[in-house]
């Protein structure tokens, strides 16, 4: 079985194809300037990489160039696109309605569509994707919406609420959803597939760490908390994005400033983070390369500060979960950042955490456990694979 997997932006659609027989990806791209004028990168499994301008006004003709290089010219690596069996989607924000994947019907589309507001940036166009999908690949092609809120929907309520009047959670459902949920819950169970654990017991703490930044409580295979919150805005610094702040900072900042809520919105969505405490990059690269060689005070406050909030929600996650089995990094700094990795379990063993300074080193970007055999908690590395874990869910689905 071959599964199209689809990632949709307002102005983007990346996609994957892959065969399940094996889980091996066959092909990969992305369409880009969708709404402007048109480019389209594709890239085979056999190394050929292919990339032209092609008009994209809308995402049914991305669709329609898509479906052409997979099955014909230089990209082609099938014969007929009646060969994929079906699409996955990923959708940001399923409010509370969708706790799972689900096939996707018109209704769906129509739910995905109501929970805008919750999801501005990402659910419409996601929707429009869904609905240019069927035009392209008909009503017979079976498609799966993967939601990214769905893993963090098994936190208790004492974990998910807001300390606000009631009221506006039953009126504007203003809770913590969590973000990132599909790769948080391809890491925590990879890590128990890894190590033949069963998820009863087991108390584990992932850290994806990459532009957006989020760390998960997963006790027994379940989500129990997460740092993101009502938006992907809240918790750790990221890129441009500010993490947690006191809320009195934003009503300050926009009396002194004179600033509209879009306003402090951008500002604290696109011009906060690293870009904003260093003033310099909003790529922890760039920060690491700044203050290695150039001694760069912002550089370094800004990676201090990203060390200091990781090892704070190990602790705190542990002692929320009564335990800590096992600690997971991944995503793009996750997975690549040795010093990073090492730095953030500096101080932590006496909670059991021992790391193995040469594994950890040798480690980047690839599964293994960083751990010293004597640590009580392992460490380890885990590449997330967040396509592999839609087309999961969409063979699983369509197979019932």
């Amino acid at each position: 079985m071959k599964v199209l997997v689809i990632n949709a932006g307002s102005s983007s659609l990346k996609y994957q194809l892959i065969d399940m027989q094996n889980e091996h990806v066959l092909a990969k791209g992305n369409c880009e300037r969708i709404g402007v004028d048109g480019l389209i990168t594709h890239k085979t499994d056999d190394g050929k990489k292919i990339q032209y301008e092609v008009a994209f006004p809308t995402h049914k003709e991305a669709f329609m160039e898509v479906v052409k290089v997979l099955t014909s010219g230089e990209g082609k690596v099938i014969g007929d696109v009646k060969e994929i069996s079906a699409v996955g989607h990923r959708v940001l924000h399923g409010s509370e309605v969708y706790k799972v994947s689900t096939k996707i019907t018109e209704k769906v589309i129509e739910d995905i569509e109501s929970f805008s507001e919750l999801g501005p940036l990402h659910n419409p166009p996601q929707a429009a994707a869904m609905r240019a999908c069927v035009e392209v690949f008909g009503k017979d092609t079976p498609m799966v919406a993967v939601f990214d809120t769905s893993f963090h929907q098994t936190m208790p309520e004492k974990a998910y609420m807001y300390a606000l009047p009631y009221e506006y959670y039953e009126k504007y459902h203003i809770r913590k959803y969590g973000f990132h949920g599909t790769s948080h819950r391809y890491v925590s169970a990879r890590y128990l597939e890894i190590t033949g654990k069963r998820p009863e017991g087991t108390r584990v703490v992932v850290c994806h760490l990459g532009n957006g930044s989020s760390i998960s409580a997963v006790k027994d295979g379940k989500c129990y908390d997460t740092t993101m919150g009502f938006t992907p805005l809240d918790g750790l610094i990221m890129g441009t994005r500010s993490g947690a702040v006191d809320p009195s900072v934003v009503t300050y900042l926009m009396n002194k400033e004179h600033m509209t809520p879009d306003e402090m919105s951008d500002m604290l969505n696109k011009k906060s983070g690293f870009l904003g405490v260093s003033g310099l990059s909003s790529d922890a690269r760039d920060l690491v390369n700044a203050k290695n060689n150039d001694h760069h005070h912002g550089a370094q406050l800004a990676c201090d500060m990203l060390r200091y909030q990781i090892k704070k929600y190990i602790g705190s996650y542990a002692a929320a979960m009564g335990g800590l089995t096992a600690v997971c990094f991944t995503g793009g700094i996750g997975e690549n950042s040795s010093e990073l990795r090492e730095e953030c379990c500096e101080g932590l063993e006496f909670m059991g955490i021992e790391l193995d300074k040469t594994a950890n080193e040798s480690a980047s970007g690839s599964e293994m456990m960083i751990s010293a055999p004597s640590s009580k908690v392992q460490v380890w590395v885990v590449p997330t694979n967040e396509e592999l874990m839609i087309a999961k869910d969409t063979v699983e689905i369509i197979s019932k």
